[in-house]
């Protein structure tokens, strides 16, 4: 255990020198969502009169910020430690630039306005971009003390079962 604890303290220090990077990114993301996307809740009226047509279905409306405000939850917890939740960014990825091509996609056709698809667009586009970059700059997660197993049986024993 001795030995763990001080390799652990001096691979703590690389860890995070290299974990820094997603770290900032996803709380960024994470306080950033929860900012713009709170107010929201108080302003479904105000959005209908600002970009018309009125709202006409509010539960696919507070659905949407419900469901975009867990996923700054999740980039929360994500920079909590980037290694252990590495796989969880490509759902970040994903979330990001799907949101980017809707919105390329209706502002194209015509459904949205210039004003509107680019407060979306620039910064949810750039964050994607922020996202990638975190992904490859991160480690992947290692459990140690597993003896290199993921469900906690040494490889030695799923070895000698095996055969």
């Amino acid at each position: 255990m001795a030995a763990t604890s001080a390799r652990g303290a001096a691979g703590d220090e690389g860890l995070t020198r290299s974990t820094r990077f997603a770290r900032v990114v996803f709380t960024i993301a994470g306080i950033w969502g929860i900012l713009i996307m709170t107010p929201l809740y108080f302003t479904f009226d105000a959005i209908g009169r600002a970009y018309p047509p009125p709202i006409t279905h509010p539960d696919l409306y507070y659905g949407f910020i419900g469901v975009t405000i867990a996923w700054q939850i999740a980039f929360l917890v994500i920079a909590t430690h980037p290694v252990r939740y590495r796989t969880i960014m490509l759902a970040g990825i994903l979330e990001k630039f799907l949101y980017v091509a809707t919105m390329i996609t209706l502002y194209l056709y015509g459904q949205l306005q210039p004003g509107q698809a680019a407060v979306v667009i620039v910064p949810d586009g750039v964050l994607g971009l922020l996202f990638v970059a975190a992904f490859f700059k991160t480690p992947a997660f290692r459990p140690e003390g597993l003896g290199g197993s993921a469900a906690g049986i040494p490889r030695a024993s799923i070895t000698a079962e095996s055969r």
